[in-house]
């Protein structure tokens, strides 16, 4: 990875684990993400007047993605929302950033797009692996199916297919604009505008799954009365993070890597629900934490 690339992560890391502590303090529903995403799109609206130009230079193809991504964007702010709701921030945040990291290689691997990896990428999975499985635990003797049998976990690692899947779809959509004959927008151009036109997708998205949910329509007023200044703060990270990492894709040689050292979040959420959620500090949640982080450091500068 490039130093830009590096830093743009680095960053990101520390406004994604912010957002995702506020929404998980103040009130973690598909209808919270609905209004906070709303905001988020309305705040980088602009990007999409000033860019307007380019609009129909859009190949058919990336109109799809966007359609894809924004189902599996807003799919991910579902399962996250309900496994926050069914249990604690330090597990459901760790298990949510780091299982990407193993499908996004995957993906990468049966689509063969990007570079080969090294072997430290390949110790560096094995902790990630290693850090899920204890990370439930509450003793390292209490090894049974029940500790992943439950609906935070279950949540957790829909919300990872749902990262999964906007991460591949985001990566083949800069691709194709990337090399539209004669370059009629340039990489940060392409990025910034497939942002803005994935976060309507995803309101779309969004909109849909909580109108066909009772419970998610009557807190739509809820929020509005007693939670729009977190929705709004929760809007403008999400928008903010992910505009730094769609911007970081353009200097990385394989998004796995994009995927990998991002999660350096995955500790400061972890600390934040620990520390502020007063959540249970078990050993070897602390050491599955541990073995995630280094895990992924391990396979980002690989």
């Amino acid at each position: 990875m490039t130093t830009i690339a590096t830093v743009l992560l680095i960053l990101s890391a520390f406004t994604h684990a912010g957002w995702n502590f506020i929404s998980k303090k103040e009130h973690p529903t598909q209808a919270f993400y609905l209004v906070a995403n709303t905001i988020g799109v309305i705040c980088i609206l602009p990007i999409l007047f000033y860019y307007a130009r380019f609009l129909h230079f859009i190949p058919a193809s990336v109109w799809l993605i966007v359609v894809i991504s924004g189902f599996f964007l807003a799919s991910y702010m579902g399962a996250l929302a309900g496994a926050y709701r069914a249990g604690d921030i330090s597990i459901a945040y760790p298990l949510t950033r780091s299982l990407p990291v193993i499908l996004v290689f995957l993906l990468t691997l049966i689509l063969k797009t990007g570079q080969p990896t090294g072997t430290w990428f390949f110790v560096g999975i094995i902790l990630v692996v290693l850090g899920c499985i204890i990370l439930p635990l509450k003793v390292f003797s209490d090894f049974h199916f029940s500790n992943y049998n439950n609906l935070c976990c279950l949540l957790a690692v829909l919300a990872a297919i749902g990262v999964t899947g906007y991460t591949v779809a985001d990566d083949w959509a800069l691709r194709i604009l990337r090399e539209l004959p004669g370059k009629p927008m340039s990489p940060v151009e392409g990025t910034l505008l497939f942002m803005v036109l994935e976060g309507i997708s995803s309101t779309v998205w969004q909109t849909l799954f909580v109108v066909g949910n009772r419970k998610e329509r009557q807190r739509i007023s809820t929020i509005f009365q007693s939670y729009k200044g977190s929705a709004a703060l929760t809007g403008i990270g999400i928008y903010f993070t992910y505009g730094i990492v769609l911007v970081s894709m353009n200097y990385v040689s394989n998004i796995s890597y994009v995927a990998a050292f991002r999660q350096l979040s995955i500790p400061l959420g972890a600390i934040l629900g620990m520390a502020l959620l007063k959540e249970t500090r078990y050993v070897p949640k602390l050491i599955g934490i541990a073995a995630i982080f280094i895990g992924l450091v391990l396979a980002g500068i690989n």
